[in-house]
């Protein structure tokens, strides 16, 4: 009976060794891979200067507003919001059918002025090589009585001086030579009246003067205009900038070609906007100044977008803050977060972010304290506490 019992002890031992190994090393591989498989770096803190944020607005490089120059009907447009047209596209036609009927007739003006002009300067050129004092075809007479009309008549007229066939033929040139002023002048004229008609016609067009889209149409095919009344608004979008009132205190710390960090409302990250432009007046009922800064190249987002612009602040001063390298935010949804190491297991944590450092980190506002860990470029597949 003894060694019946100590059997079955032996084996009760063996059943616990053997079930034990199965349990262990699940729980190994549930609070190993965080430090063995994914990269951590700490939190820091930097000093940070003084800063404010600044509302602003996303506006195109360069925009502007196509309006009427003559009345009439639109009968073409190139495309709706958001068409890409090219420089010399032609964006809104107004009906011209009078005016190139006008046309037509001024260009046939155009060649009969020109037909004109030839006809004057062979007549020019016959006076200087055939002069018609010295045509007989002008006296009575045939035949030998022309003859002695040619050598007699005239030469005992101008022995009495009662004509001079040198002063005549003078005459008879200038003539000629002041139709053919007078046929260039026709021609030149003509030729004013068709380019003051194209001149015209181009107004019946609304051209893109250079690569862009259509931001916004005011007319319809159909519709009938007067001068002045807006078109079509168009843009260029390649580059973006932001235009922000900066209250004066604020401007006085900003320079043309100064970076600060901006960020806009189509949830991304934070990119460096470089100061473009700043107005040299203030609004005397805001006390602000506008300021142009100009968005990286390929930066998501578009025109009528809310933006934010960080300035200097140097009412403000220097405070500590956390900062983590930029491949530890994680955007899901609208908000940036982190994915923090609490007790070995990944924590999702909403932050506010600040803006890029010198060393490249990004400063965090809330959310994180020194001293935490946090996961770099954590996969899209990572959950909050597993």
């Amino acid at each position: 009976m003894r060694s019946q019992a100590r059997i079955a002890a032996t084996l009760g031992a063996i059943a616990i060794l053997a079930t034990a190994p199965l349990a262990s090393p699940a729980q190994t591989q549930t609070a190993q891979p965080f430090a063995a498989g994914y990269r951590t770096a700490p939190v820091m803190v930097s000093q940070i200067a003084g800063s404010a944020i600044i509302g602003g607005t996303v506006i195109p490089f360069k925009e502007v507003t196509l309006s009427a120059q003559v009345p009439g009907r639109v009968i073409f447009l190139a495309g709706a919001e958001g068409h890409r047209a090219s420089e010399g596209e032609v964006l809104v036609r107004i009906d011209d059918a009078d005016l190139q009927a006008r046309r037509r007739a001024s260009v046939a003006q155009v060649y009969q002025a020109d037909a004109g002009l030839r006809n004057a300067y062979m007549q020019y050129s016959r006076e200087l090589y055939s002069p018609q004092v010295n045509s007989i075809t002008g006296f009575p007479g045939m035949g030998v009585p022309a003859t002695f009309d040619q050598f007699f008549t005239r030469g005992f007229s101008s022995a009495m001086g009662q004509s001079s066939p040198g002063l005549e033929r003078q005459a008879d040139l200038y003539a000629q030579g002041v139709g053919v002023d007078s046929a260039t002048q026709g021609l030149a004229q003509a030729q004013a009246n068709l380019e003051a008609l194209d001149a015209t016609l181009a107004d019946f067009r609304a051209v893109a003067s250079f690569d862009g889209i259509v931001m916004r149409k005011h007319v319809e095919v159909g519709d009938t205009v007067q001068p002045g009344i807006p078109l079509v608004t168009y843009a260029f979008v390649d580059y973006l900038r932001i235009e922000a009132d900066v209250p004066v205190r604020l401007a006085a710390g900003l320079a043309e070609g100064m970076l600060v960090p901006a960020r806009l409302d189509s949830g991304g990250g934070a990119v460096e906007a470089r100061v473009a432009q700043i107005y040299p007046l203030a609004d005397p009922k805001r006390h602000t100044v506008t300021v142009k800064f100009d968005l990286p190249l390929g930066t998501a987002g578009g025109p009528g977008m809310y933006a934010e612009v960080t300035v200097p602040d140097a009412s403000v001063a220097p405070q500590a803050q956390a900062s983590v390298p930029a491949e530890a935010l994680v955007w899901r949804g609208s908000l940036p977060s982190v994915f923090v190491l609490e007790n070995g297991a990944p924590s999702l944590r909403i932050v506010r972010v600040g803006y890029p450092l010198a060393d490249g980190s990004i400063s965090v506002v809330s959310g994180l304290v020194g001293g935490e860990t946090v996961i770099l470029s954590p996969p899209t597949s990572l959950v909050s506490g597993h």
